[in-house]
Order: structure tokens, then sequence, then C-alpha cells
């Protein structure tokens, strides 16, 4: 099958959940299928990295957009035109004259668009759409503006309005959309009654799931919360963790140490070095450092309040045994079961007493690895993912006929 994949991003490093994504399932559609791909890049030196991409496509094309997102002509247009901000900060002129020349010059079976913001660089063509939805971007824009203080909001309201209505918008363009949960599907189709999406869910690479769970050190524990802190979803989780957990955890588990880790971990965390807890810096693709902080850890705590994000880092901790304690919203899309794949807590006393009772239960701690590692490997691994998506390419391309 002869495929056009449209990201917003270069697929390489796997430095966020989005090129996390991209990468495996171009590593696993690359086997059966001819993949031509358009990524949009910022600068120069992200050019280099298509070399690692080269083994899954035929073709590679790379096209310019705005380095820096705050400059004036973006801000201006974002605020006199209906377009909001992040479709603005997106468009690249280069790729949507690119994708019109090869959609009038090659054949595809389907266009893939990686997040609706890649959309308006594709003209109105027959060639059926699927458009992959990793979150529902209103909503996290929505959480981020409510984080501002309170006599800047109202300047931000009225792109969240144009961010709903352009979303929804190209939602109806495409000829299928998909999604990474099960939670967001539903929020989809209540937002659009019309409009039926279908999972595809993310994974958990190859190279972090363990072969083996060695035995823990439940008397000498170690939290772990690794996040891209970027996000500002992570760093709420990060200072929640600091702030409302540790200093009663600490009261009651003396020896408790904690590490922080992640992209910008030491630009937004520094303050929160201290003796017993570690602020780590990891490299965009440093994947190594990544498995060794979840082996040596005990316990991953994810303290999530803020909406999307695809669980990548929970699907980690899953995919090398290490039990996880989250809130609803940090494992919402998931397929796990409070007390039977993780534990389940939503305010600081919750975590208190979910980490003291995994810790002091050693069958408990045992079950919640096995099962959510059992989990990992029979549903979230890559290849049955990209399986899945290639079944749904063939339908698309049997429909249309």
């Amino acid at each position: 099958m002869k495929i056009l994949m449209l990201t917003p991003y270069l697929p390489f490093p796997p430095a966020s959940g989005g090129q996390i994504r991209t990468l495996n399932l171009l590593k696993y559609l690359s086997k059966n299928n001819q993949i031509t791909l358009i990524s949009l890049y910022k600068n120069d030196q992200e050019k280099r990295y298509a070399m690692h991409l080269e083994s899954f496509c035929k073709k590679i094309y790379l096209c310019k957009r705005a380095d820096r997102p705050w400059q004036p002509n973006i801000i201006l247009k974002s605020i006199f035109s209906f377009l909001p901000f992040l479709v603005v900060r997106n468009f690249s002129k280069e790729a949507k004259e690119l994708v019109q020349k090869l959609l009038e010059n090659e054949y595809f079976d389907v266009i893939h668009a990686e997040t609706f913001y890649i959309m308006p660089h594709i003209p109105k063509t027959t060639i059926p759409i699927f458009l992959l939805e990793q979150t529902i971007e209103y909503e996290v824009y929505q959480h981020f503006v409510r984080s501002l203080p309170f006599y800047l909001r109202y300047f931000f309201y009225f792109d969240i309005v144009k961010l709903k209505y352009w979303e929804s918008y190209y939602w109806k363009k495409a000829y299928l959309v998909g999604t990474v949960s099960h939670a967001d599907k539903k929020l989809i189709s209540r937002i659009d009654p019309e409009i039926t999406p279908v999972v595809i869910p993310n994974g958990a690479g190859e190279e972090i799931i363990s072969t083996t769970l060695e035995k823990k050190d439940l008397n000498n524990p170690t939290v772990l919360f690794q996040g891209n802190f970027y996000w500002l979803q992570n760093t709420e989780a990060a200072y929640y963790l600091v702030n409302e957990i540790y200093p009663r955890l600490k009261e009651e588990i003396p020896n408790i140490k904690i590490i922080i880790a992640g992209q910008n971990a030491r630009g937004k965390l520094s303050e929160l070095q201290s003796e017993s807890i570690s602020i780590v810096d990891i490299g965009p693709d440093d994947t190594n450092v990544v498995k060794k902080l979840y082996q040596q850890a005990t316990i991953f705590i994810s303290p999530i309040f803020g909406p999307g994000g695809t669980r990548l880092k929970i699907l980690a901790a899953m995919a090398t045994g290490l039990p996880v304690v989250s809130t609803k919203t940090g494992v919402t899309g998931l397929l796990v079961r409070d007390n039977h794949h993780i534990l389940i807590a939503d305010s600081p006393d919750e975590f208190i007493k979910k980490i003291n009772l995994m810790l002091s239960d050693r069958l408990l701690y045992e079950k919640l690895r096995n099962n959510s590692y059992k989990l990992v490997k029979e549903v979230y691994n890559w290849k049955n993912i990209a399986h899945k998506l290639e079944i749904v390419y063939e339908k698309i391309r049997s429909r249309k006929r």
C-alpha cells in the first residue's frame, strides 16, 4: 500500500510522545508498505535526524515552519483571523505546495495526517484521509489558559473557541478519524455524533520492555516520575509530588528517595533538588538512561491532573515491571483496572495510603507489576498496533473502491 504521511514534527529523535509514536509506527508499517513522509521542522539542526528514518520511508520531505512560535506575524495573524494560534504557528507554505504537487503527480492509497493542525496543508482530494488525533488539543490548551493569571485569560479564550471549531472542522474533512484512547473516542463522538473514530493506541517500544522482572527491594524504596518538562502537565505533577506528597511520605518512610527525570528537568525543576530528591536531565534520544532509571526505581508515581498526553511514561513503567500509582486522569484511556494493574490515587492522602500499601504487601506489589507487564506485551506493543492500523488502511481503501 502506498501511504502519504504528514507529521508536524520530524519523528526523530524520540523526544516526545508524538515522535515516539510516529517512529514506531513507521518502523513496522514500512515492512509491508511504501511510505512517503512529509515532516515539518523548525531549524536546520533538526534536518540531520532525517537519516535515521531513511530505512523506513520510500521518500522523506522536510518543510520549514516557524522556528519560534511567539513571533509578531504569527501572533497578529492568530488575533486578526479566524485561525487559532496552533494552526498558524504550525503552517508551512512550502509543505502545502509540496503536498499539492505530490498529489498531482503520484498515486497514494491513503493520506495519514498525524494531528488535525497538519490538515491545512492537504488540498481537496479524492484520496481518503485518515486523521489521527494524539490528544484533543482544545482541552489541553484550555488547561494551559486556566494556569495563567486571571487578567491574561480573557485574551486566550477566543482562541480556544477557534481551536475547538477548527479541530472539529477537520474531523469532518477526514474520511476516518483515529484516537489513541477510548476516552478521546467518546469525547469526539459526543462533540459530533456523526463521527465514529477508531482507536489506535500508544505502545511501549521493544527497547524498553524488560525480558525478566527482577526482585525489588521494598525496604529501601525509590519513587520515580519521568516526563517531558516542556509540557505544563508534567511540571505541575512534579511540583505536586514534591510539595504535596513527599513531605508526609518522608515522615512515614524516612529512607524513601525521589527521582524526577526527563527533558528540561533541570531547566524547570532545579529548585526541587535536595538530599533525597534527584532531578535528572535526559537527552532526547537517551533510551538507555530512561530504561536504567525505570529498572532502579521501586514505584512509578504519576500525579497528572491536566488533560492530554500520550501516557507513554506509564506504559514504559508497566513494560519494565515497575508498579504504578496514578491519578484517574493520568491513566485515562489505558485499559487498566484499579488494584489489578495499577493503584489509583487522586489526593495526597490517597497517594500516601496506596504507596504504603504497595510497599508493605509483597503479594500485591508482585500482582500489580506482573499484570501490567502482561498487558503491555499483549496489547500495548507497537507491532500489534501497527498491524491494527494496516487493517484500518485496508478497510479505507476497500470502502473507497
